[in-house]
């Protein structure tokens, strides 16, 4: 038996839970019910991840403590996921002791060995407001071209990137005040350090998959740069221990106790099993040595790869922890071949699908299309209402239907003493140890594949017997009941193997079939001279009108104000400034761009991108903002990137600006980046929830 510690990628608790988080936690309640049902000890935790800025700005806005509000979001995440079978052993919070705990040890730590460095970073401060501002919170007028009424990075008059601090007459936006130039120290942690170990790290033991480690090669040969972990105060989190008392606060930046989350649930999970039959140990798991040989396992989307695995698995080998023995990511949702959309009622809200969907319709669906690749996967709402109705109710719930009637009326719901069909079910048993290795290897649509094979082979072989015309003629009892049992047989095998998908329908199948246990072991075992209960409905089909009252409800429910906020969880950490607009430094002969009142920035999908012939600094895009037809934008960002970095990522188009003509074409807008353009941009990607075309407040 493997001792294994299973974790998902924790919600920020801003928002609310839709489609495009559940094909994580569906993913890997999956993973971790096949990996039980198999015999293994499995615990999967999880929780809020509770700090940040975002929440800190939400909360006042709300007029409610960042613990309020907190508390709110926890509550709906539970339940949302409840209603989706997921089926945590623990559901904690990052804003808790045991994470206080583990963040100041593993910072000590890593303080002690001498990976924490301090450096003083200069930043304009809200003298009414008491606080650093950023970027996007300073306006004034524009150093080169005296537009006024400019943000804090740069001019969208003129196109000039600046810093906040060379704006003329700057005023903050957040109380109208004259910022003041002030110093802060900001702690670092020594990334590069770890390079040599990363690189061992992530190329052994099949810890990432392929492609993963394939794309942290490129950030290796980019090369790995220290990492700010400190925020000055105010902000909602942690204070970071030990800092001299002369100075002010510091907090630990978000991501830095958001995977220490995982330990803290934990944690939580063995306090709260101590002295029971279920007690757990939580050194057995995260001791450096681990002559255990326990496992543990992070699920998460690949958005975040960069944070766990390569800042994450450095701060525990820093702090003389272990590191995960893998960690998994998944490709993002589409739905109807397209990104999300609030105006198709596509960006759907998983309260929203629940009230009128089943849930186990959409874990099998993800099921079917779920590999052990880092891609994309579909729900084309057509596909998905057949592909429903057809395997579970066409195929593997109409075998029950179709045999239970006969064995209840006529036999009192007795199996026959023999099975008269033993090939056909060994085969079917046999069938089961590839689909426990498919569950095991996260290739679960070749399991879904191998599943609905068996099915088929019960519905031929029912087709084939046609126990209804065989119960007209006389002298075929004992046949009728052969088949109809032979029948329930695979069926109750179908069952076994669904199981870690659709749990709701098993443990209603095991009331029917009259068992208790349907485990993987289970299935070696066949039913005979074994009574059943009366048949009851076990699933009924999807009617298209459901699906459609489902987007309309979406369309009505998914206004921009309860839209989640956006969450420092979901950008890299490497650049903190705000983001910036990219200009193309080489080039001159402009056009004018018109004034506006506002900057509209609109969420984009990259098509494509390619070097510009002629140009050193210039990379092109070609942009999908939600348009009838793609916009071309001209980006000074070369030398930093290579263009397959960037394709089919998701950036922040500004859009509101006048075509700019280019010696090498119209440039349609400005794509945003964070960082200074002497010493290095990084383009803000989106994660997967943000819909394309969608207006960024």
């Amino acid at each position: 038996m493997r001792e294994i510690l299973v974790t998902s990628a924790l919600p920020y608790a801003n928002g609310y839970i839709h489609l495009g988080h559940l094909v994580e936690y569906i993913q890997t309640d999956i993973w971790v019910r096949a990996m039980k049902a198999q015999g293994h000890q499995v615990t999967y935790v999880c929780a809020d991840d509770a700090h940040g800025t975002a929440i800190m700005l939400k909360a006042e806005a709300n007029g409610v403590t960042p613990e309020e509000q907190i508390a709110s979001v926890k509550a709906s995440h539970e339940a949302d996921f409840s209603k989706f079978l997921i089926n945590f052993d623990n559901y904690h919070s990052t804003h808790s002791e045991e994470n206080k705990q583990f963040s100041e040890l593993i910072y000590r730590r890593l303080n002690d060995a001498g990976h924490i460095s301090t450096k003083d970073v200069e930043q304009l401060f809200d003298p009414e407001k008491q606080l650093f501002l950023a970027d996007r919170f300073v306006k004034g007028t524009c150093p080169e071209c005296d537009s006024p009424d400019q943000y804090g990075d740069n001019c969208e008059v003129c196109g000039t990137t600046y810093d906040a601090t060379d704006l003329k007459d700057p005023h903050s936006t957040l109380s109208n005040a004259t910022p003041v130039l002030k110093t802060s120290k900001h702690y670092f942690f020594d990334l590069p350090e770890f390079e040599q170990f990363l690189k061992d790290w992530t190329r052994s033991d099949n810890r990432l998959q392929t492609s993963v480690a394939n794309k942290l090669q490129e950030w290796f040969e980019a090369g790995l740069a220290s990492w700010d972990i400190s925020r000055d105060a105010p902000y909602f989190g942690f204070q970071i221990p030990d800092t001299p008392s002369d100075e002010p606060d510091k907090y630990f930046y978000v991501w830095l106790d958001a995977p220490v989350g995982y330990m803290a649930s934990f944690k939580n999970l063995c306090d709260k099993r101590a002295g029971t039959d279920q007690a757990l140990d939580f050194d057995r798991y995260w001791a450096q040595e681990n002559e255990h040989k326990t496992e543990v396992y992070h699920f998460i989307g690949k958005d975040i790869v960069y944070f766990h695995a390569l800042f994450w698995p450095a701060m525990l080998a820093g702090s003389e922890l272990r590191t995960p023995t893998g960690v998994f990511a998944h490709g993002f949702l589409m739905v109807n071949g397209e990104k999300m959309s609030k105006s198709r009622g596509t960006f759907i809200k998983a309260e929203t699908y629940a009230e009128h969907l089943h849930p186990e319709y959409l874990r099998y669906y993800f099921a079917s299309k779920l590999s052990d690749k880092v891609e994309d996967i579909n729900l084309d709402l057509e596909d998905f209402m057949q592909k429903v109705n057809s395997d579970l109710v066409g195929k593997v719930v109409n075998i029950a239907s179709r045999s239970a009637g006969f064995l209840v009326k006529k036999y009192d719901g007795m199996l026959s003493e023999v099975c008269v069909e033993s090939e056909l079910l060994e085969d079917i048993t046999k069938t089961g140890d590839e689909i426990a290795a498919a569950y095991e290897n996260r290739e679960f649509s070749r399991a879904m594949r191998l599943i609905m094979q068996c099915a088929d082979k019960a519905n031929e072989y029912i087709d084939a017997k046609k126990p209804w015309s065989l119960a007209k003629l006389e002298g075929t009892e004992q046949e009728v009941q052969d088949v109809c049992s032979v029948a329930i047989n695979i069926f109750r095998q179908l069952m076994v193997y669904l199981a870690p998908v659709l749990p709701e329908l098993t443990n209603n199948a095991k009331e029917f079939l009259n068992l208790k246990d349907l485990s993987f072991a289970s299935r070696n075992e066949w039913l005979l001279g074994h009574k059943i209960n009366k048949f009851k409905p076990l699933m009924q089909r999807i009617e298209e009108k459901d699906i459609e009252a489902m987007v309309e409800d979406s369309k009505a429910s998914l206004t921009q104000a309860d839209a989640p906020a956006a969450t420092e969880s979901s950008k890299p950490a490497a650049k903190e400034k705000a983001p910036v607009t990219n200009a193309d430094a080489e080039q001159t002969d402009y056009i004018g761009i018109e004034d506006f009142a506002k900057v509209e920035m609109k969420v984009a999908h990259v098509l494509e991108c390619n070097h510009v012939e002629g140009a050193d600094k210039l990379l092109q895009f070609t942009l999908d903002v939600g348009e009838d037809k793609p916009r071309n934008v001209f980006s000074g960002i070369r030398k930093f990137y290579e263009p397959e970095q960037l394709i089919n990522k998701k950036v922040i188009c500004v859009t509101n600006l006048a075509p700019r003509k280019m010696k090498f074409g119209i440039s349609e807008g400005m794509v945003l980046s964070t960082g200074e353009p002497k010493t290095g941009l990084t383009v803000v990607t989106l994660p997967d929830a943000c819909v394309v075309g969608d207006v960024l407040a």
